[in-house]
């Protein structure tokens, strides 16, 4: 499913936690310093505010900027002190947001090992496939166990896409390996879901409304919590 976007009068640039929490330290600063800049090449676009999200910063802007504008903003943050430009990808406009879902990943990678698959995993995972190569995520992925009895799970994928979902169309039904596993992608809605209770591990609700007396491990679904598992099983 792919939704419309959000207004384009907005600037996303991707970066990491670290520089995001150094450049909004002075973001009223650096909105009047990408001002100056603007105005100096006698550009028609300027900046109103800038906010952190979490994949890095959104500038919003007083018009929809153009390639040239794109340009000037990209040299500033890129130039800004104590930021990595290594760090910094491209500034982009918004677009649109398509929803997918990866099934066929054991939700324990690693044999002999009680460490299951996190958002962090699924992130190398995809940058590691040729697939994904021009896909731009648009939140971190999700990660459920399919239910307390699988080994299996459920990935749940944003991606920036036009409002055609052509991006999602293209990687609907493909199939990649991950290690010994062949793993599909499906179309997803926008809501991955019911909810799934971290307490009993049933479907259908959350923790806080769950009923049952005490808990249930998701590894062995015994009558103890999932990091008692080892000193239960």
């Amino acid at each position: 499913m792919t939704t419309k976007g959000p207004l384009r009068k907005q600037v996303i640039i991707s970066i990491n936690k670290d520089n995001i929490n150094v450049f909004m330290k002075n973001s009223s600063l650096h909105a009047a310093n990408i001002n100056s800049q603007l105005r100096n090449a006698k550009l028609e676009v300027l900046t109103d505010y800038i906010c952190a999200n979490p994949l890095g910063i959104t500038i919003v802007t007083s018009k929809v900027c153009q390639q040239s504008d794109l340009l000037i903003i990209d040299q500033y943050i890129k130039n800004s002190n104590n930021v990595n430009a290594l760090q910094v990808e491209e500034s982009c406009l918004p677009k649109s947001k398509s929803y997918l879902k990866i099934i066929g990943i054991p939700f324990y990678p690693h044999a002999n090992s009680q460490e299951h698959l996190t958002s962090s995993d699924i992130e190398s995972i995809l940058k590691q496939n040729h697939i994904f190569n021009n896909i731009s995520l648009a939140s971190r992925p999700r990660v459920i166990k399919v239910s307390p009895k699988s080994d299996m799970s459920i990935i749940w994928i944003d991606i920036w896409d036009v409002q055609s979902g052509s991006n999602a169309k293209m990687l609907i039904n493909r199939c990649f390996n991950v290690g010994w596993y062949i793993t599909t992608i499906r179309g997803a809605n926008m809501n991955p879901g019911v909810p799934q209770c971290k307490n009993c591990w049933k479907w259908g609700h959350m923790m806080f409304s769950c009923r049952i007396q005490g808990s249930k491990c998701i590894k062995c679904n015994g009558p103890h919590k999932s990091g008692n598992h080892r000193k239960f099983g």
